[in-house]
């Protein structure tokens, strides 16, 4: 049964972390739309899993929003409470620093759990579904927004693809033509006109680049405006439409961030190791974040509270760089790393517990005697 005092000051809390998870979650879209636009822009995302890419990319950023709108909710609550000199009046009225350790528990406790779920299984989740989507959708020209009978742009805005008919699928074109572009630095640009009788999609699963491959068709190369064009009869022929590889800002789907957290636990592969490693460190980082905010909450009437504010943001990026730190170090296939990341939680957790009861520990009035 909480306590009147234990609802008001969880209330406190809790409106503080809402606010600063809604804050943070704004910025989390706005940056993830803006790269999953780009993407589409460029030719690498159809535009039909927008959206689903989307949600599922900002559920997998949960992991790393929670902890640090926990963060901020303690610290704006309790400085509000203390700027408008409450927790002196609590203080005075016999609350000791288990009443204010209390509420902040009962709001860390079940945000580690969420944050654990996401990292361990729903982020990891998120992240394989979305790449799957991806995959799934470039295979199809459909979906990658070729309709027959109609002059479609290629992706990257160098070109136009016709067809006219497409399977109820969007894997077999027949009567293809593609007309591109590649613009030289000094005069008219170089054009490739190709036709086919027939077309298919694919998708190199070693590369993860794009294809179309064409069959029993024409192939017309040269520069505007000159007449030694060259002519190509072929049987067969690939076409590229987008790279849609890792290195153009997609992860592919053999990346550590995209397997299960239970594969990662069979694994001794660096990478492996050190995804793992970061995800047990994200709900752990909850308790640690949370015990933080109680000591720099701490001020006086009087006291601004952007010099506490400042101070908050230092010690979470010194906090936030030792971890990555440390998951750079076990990349690299060095065992310390997990030594320095166990290091950084325990001496920020109880750092922050020593730190907070040296603030509500009974004080000698200056003067007097031993």
């Amino acid at each position: 049964m909480l306590r009147i005092l234990d609802r008001y000051l969880l209330k406190e809390l809790l409106f503080g972390t809402l606010g600063s998870a809604a804050l943070l979650l704004l910025v989390t879209v706005g940056g993830t739309l803006s790269d999953v636009l780009a993407k589409v822009a460029a030719g690498r995302y159809p535009a039909s899993v927008m959206f689903p890419v989307l949600g599922l990319r900002v559920l997998d950023a949960m992991s790393a929003l929670l902890p640090v709108a926990l963060f901020l909710g303690v610290l704006l609550g309790l400085a509000r409470l203390y700027r408008d000199s409450e927790m002196h009046v609590l203080g005075s009225s016999g609350m000791g620093p288990e009443g204010l350790l209390r509420p902040v528990m009962l709001l860390a406790l079940p945000m580690l759990a969420t944050v654990g779920l996401i990292s361990l299984w729903l982020g990891p989740w998120a992240a394989a579904t979305s790449q799957a989507l991806v995959d799934s959708a470039n295979r199809s020209v459909i979906a990658a927004g070729l309709e027959a009978g109609r002059f479609t742009d290629l992706p990257g805005g160098n070109g136009v693809i016709y067809t006219e008919r497409l399977s109820a699928n969007g894997q077999r074109l027949t009567r293809v033509f593609i007309a591109s572009d590649h613009k030289r630095t000094q005069g008219a640009p170089h054009v490739d006109l190709v036709t086919a009788a027939r077309g298919r999609m694919f998708v190199d699963p070693g590369s993860g680049n794009r294809f179309l491959v064409l069959d029993d068709g024409h192939r017309y190369s040269g520069v505007l405006g000159q007449s030694n064009w060259r002519l190509l009869d072929y049987r067969s022929n690939d076409v590229s439409l987008a790279s849609i590889n890792a290195q153009a800002g997609n992860r592919g789907g053999d990346s550590p961030h995209d397997r299960s957290t239970w594969t990662l636990l069979r694994s001794t592969h660096a990478p492996d190791r050190a995804e793992l490693a970061w995800r047990i460190v994200a709900p752990v980082s909850v308790l640690a974040l949370a015990l933080l905010g109680l000591p720099l909450a701490r001020q006086n009437p009087r006291e601004p509270f952007y010099g506490r504010l400042l101070l908050a943001v230092l010690a979470y990026l010194v906090f936030a760089n030792s971890l990555g730190i440390g998951r750079a170090e076990i990349m690299a296939g060095r065992r310390a790393g997990d030594w320095l990341l166990a290091l950084v939680l325990l001496v920020v957790t109880f750092g922050s517990l020593l730190w907070f009861r040296r603030q509500h520990a009974a004080r000698k009035p200056r003067g007097a005697e031993p």
